[in-house]
């Protein structure tokens, strides 16, 4: 059943239909705002709902006058529906135009979605878009006709999506294969000296392709049941162009807590990658990421292990972002903690961020750790940082990271 905010807005919908003879519908999708009403309440969804709605609407008034456009929600899912009335005789509408405004509907949002739900939803937006057309039939009810057309734009919305899936599927295993990736090196900065002590590889996708970022890279890859493949791919890639590196400085490279399945980190295998990369094993750091949970901590202590008989150090990443995090600290007990860049995020005015600060480097320093602050962007960060004793940090205060492309383009 068709459910908008009230029976007016149907009767207005019905009569322009009458007028016209004809209208379109194009229906978003929009999984995440479950998500936020669940974790942050009603305002919060509906918060996020008008932001979307404002952003369907700049790219619908592009093609269509205001005045022939309507964007509403439907309550009975968490869908954005626009209703376009243009004149039954315009056939380059319905028959083109249409399909290119959905196209850039889901781009755009897409694209710039997450700022309309932020600080709710902090990945990409992934939508579904579909459109249907109604030809008025003045034999059937208006209000049934809308109802079924809208039921059609939901089933296109729905296949639309699952067609989507399956060409990013394709498209990340094309990346995978090639090894289609950008890699960059943060600089990771002792903070009294400010000497470089290594760096940290950060990937991304294909530039200027919707697999640019890393949150939306790994999203897919998830999506495609290639996780496991891209985060192997994401070491050798960064092993491969650490060359760049001077001479002693560590590199930290991400892992999935799934990677203790890779035999390239294992004894013989990891050896050879490190010697293919002129690197030693003391120069080596793994970042162990809370993107997944670790669910075995015993067979991840024997990784650990092996890996400390090798020299190589291990880092728990994004600490204090969850009690996840911090089971993995009490159960790994890493050499690093890396805080998450929200705690760092301000800290020059935030006490509590303060205080969490300080007792993440009491606890660390308990088990023979060092912090890492990520995240410093200005020298009041920074200056706080170093009053409370913590010893290195990242972030944009320290200037641009190291690029193989860089490199090779100024060589040329």
């Amino acid at each position: 059943m068709l459910s908008l905010q009230a029976d007016e807005q149907i009767d207005r919908i019905s009569a322009r239909l009458a007028d016209s003879g004809a209208l379109a519908i194009l229906l978003i999708e929009v999984e995440p705002l479950a998500r936020i009403e669940r974790r942050y309440g009603a305002d919060a969804y509906q918060r996020s709902l008008e932001g979307l709605m404002g952003l369907v609407r700049e790219v619908a008034h592009e093609e269509v006058p205001a005045q022939d456009v309507l964007v509403t929600e439907d309550r009975s899912r968490d869908a954005i529906l626009a209703f376009f009335f243009r004149p039954r005789s315009d056939q380059s509408f319905y028959r083109s135009k249409l399909r290119k405004l959905a196209s850039r509907t889901a781009d755009e949002l897409t694209r710039q979605g997450r700022r309309a739900v932020y600080p709710y939803h902090r990945d990409p937006l992934d939508v579904g878009v579909g459109i249907s057309v109604v030809l008025d039939n003045p034999t059937v009810k208006r209000a049934r006709q809308l109802s079924q057309a809208v039921e059609k734009a939901r089933h296109d919305a729905q296949l639309a999506a699952r067609l989507r899936t399956r060409e990013t599927g394709w498209r990340l295993l094309e990346v995978i294969l090639a090894g289609e990736l950008n890699v960059r090196f943060e600089p990771i900065v002792e903070l009294r000296s400010g000497r470089v002590m290594g760096y940290e590889a950060l990937t991304r996708g294909p530039e200027g392709t919707h697999l640019e970022t890393p949150q939306m890279l790994f999203r897919k890859a998830e999506q495609a049941g290639l996780l496991f493949e891209l985060d192997c791919l994401c070491r050798r890639v960064a092993l491969e162009q650490a060359r760049i590196l001077p001479r002693e400085s560590k590199l930290f490279l991400n892992c999935l807590p799934t990677a203790i399945g890779d035999p390239n980190l294992r004894d013989e295998g990891l050896r050879k990658s490190l010697e293919g990369a002129a690197l030693r094993p003391t120069d080596l750091v793994l970042e162990i990421s809370e993107s997944e949970s670790i669910e075995n901590f015993g067979v991840f202590r024997e990784v650990r292990d092996s890996c400390r008989e090798l020299g190589i150090g291990i880092a728990i990443d994004d600490a204090g972002s969850g009690y996840a995090s911090l089971e993995a600290i009490m159960e790994i007990a890493p050499d690093f903690v890396k805080t998450d860049l929200g705690l760092v995020r301000g800290i020059d005015t935030d006490p509590p961020r303060q205080q969490v600060v300080s007792a993440l480097h009491r606890v660390a320093r308990g088990i023979g750790a060092v912090v890492i602050a990520e995240g410093i962007e200005t020298e009041a960060e920074l200056q706080v940082l170093r009053d409370l004793g913590i010893a290195y940090g990242q972030g944009y205060h320290f200037g641009g990271a190291l690029s193989s492309r860089s490199e090779s383009e100024t060589e040329s």
